[in-house]
């Protein structure tokens, strides 16, 4: 896909056929409306991220921003990547409870939600979820889940 090559997010999504581009942007923005401050947006993985910026956290695992959430157009779906419910399982059953609670598909990989419309998310669990987590905390739960790997 084309969209894999985008430097910038307006790039990403000029990329997008009309009616794709319309469902992401809808499903970024509620990501972006519910951002705790100190995250940035950016393409990291030919993905639209939200991530902790190397300038603040340089000593990720990876050596690469350290990704709280990302957004991506899939050859058959539409993906959003959740980096906390990945790792909470109480987060997961919220997702998991809000989709059933709306009659919505609970279609969820580790991280992955995949989606067709954004009348397939439950956006206000995932504005919830969004703010859930600042990036100090975030941070810290990074350092944890890493801290022997760093021996």
């Amino acid at each position: 896909m084309a969209v894999r090559k985008a430097k910038t997010v307006t790039e990403y999504l000029r990329a997008l056929e009309p009616e794709r581009r319309a469902v992401l942007s809808k499903v970024r923005k509620v990501v972006k409306d519910n951002l705790p401050k100190g995250y940035a947006e950016g393409m990291v993985y030919g993905a639209i991220t939200w991530h902790v910026p190397l300038s603040t956290f340089p000593d990720t695992y990876n050596g690469q921003p350290l990704c709280y959430a990302a957004l991506a157009a899939q050859k058959n779906y539409n993906a959003l990547y959740l980096m906390t419910v990945y790792g909470d399982a109480k987060q997961r059953a919220f997702l998991r409870d809000e989709c059933k609670r709306r009659g919505l598909k609970f279609d969820m990989g580790k991280a992955c939600l995949r989606f067709r419309s954004a009348d397939d998310l439950p956006l206000e669990a995932i504005g919830t979820i969004i703010r859930s987590t600042p990036p100090k905390a975030y941070m810290a739960v990074h350092d944890s889940a890493h801290k022997n790997r760093k021996k």
